[in-house]
């Protein structure tokens, strides 16, 4: 079993509008822990722990599995049924949701490489680098900074990467509440 660690946000975490909140409301309510493997990534987990990111859609890692059972919950809201994709430096098991109006990309069984040619890594297992961010009542999944960072960097992103790297090292040193500015 994988240990879990849990971040309170602080009363002074940075704004998220309502409309992501609530679709973040009906992802921690119709994907519980553990019967689906997710966690957020992308610009949603990096502000709920206080990176200073723009949010324009909510990104959901899973496992392949997550990725079919996610679909098959909120099928009322699938607008591109999940099936693999892969473009150089990764391919997963990719779908979209549409729910309160903003785009929920899922991203199952993730896989990277640093180029063409190269082997690929094996899937990512989100619970392997989840962490738990208490937000509005809600206990919302999100894929640690440090994992984050990592993922950047291995795909070229690195400005990303340090900002994610920056924010982590904050709150290993108990400063986490602060925000981090992109």
């Amino acid at each position: 079993m994988t240990s879990v660690k849990t971040q309170d946000a602080a009363p002074a975490t940075l704004p998220i509008a309502d409309r992501y909140l609530e679709v973040l409301a009906v992802l921690c309510e119709r994907l519980p822990l553990p019967a689906v493997n997710w966690a957020l990534t992308g610009s949603v987990g990096h502000r709920l722990q206080g990176v200073d990111v723009e949010i324009h859609d909510v990104d959901v890692q899973t496992d392949a599995d997550g990725a079919l059972q996610a679909a098959e919950r909120l099928r009322e809201h699938v607008v591109a049924a999940p099936r693999w994709r892969e473009s150089e430096l990764m391919r997963s098991l990719l779908g979209a949701l549409r729910i309160h109006d903003v785009t929920v990309e899922l991203m199952g069984a993730i896989q990277k490489r640093p180029g063409p040619g190269h082997p690929w890594t094996e899937p990512t297992d989100p619970a392997a680098h989840r962490v738990i961010v208490r937000r509005n009542r809600l206990a919302i999944p999100a894929l640690s900074l440090d994992y984050e960072a990592g993922a950047y960097a291995s795909i070229g992103r690195h400005e990303r990467a340090e900002l994610l790297r920056a924010a982590a090292k904050a709150w290993r040193e108990g400063r986490g509440h602060g925000v981090i500015r992109q």
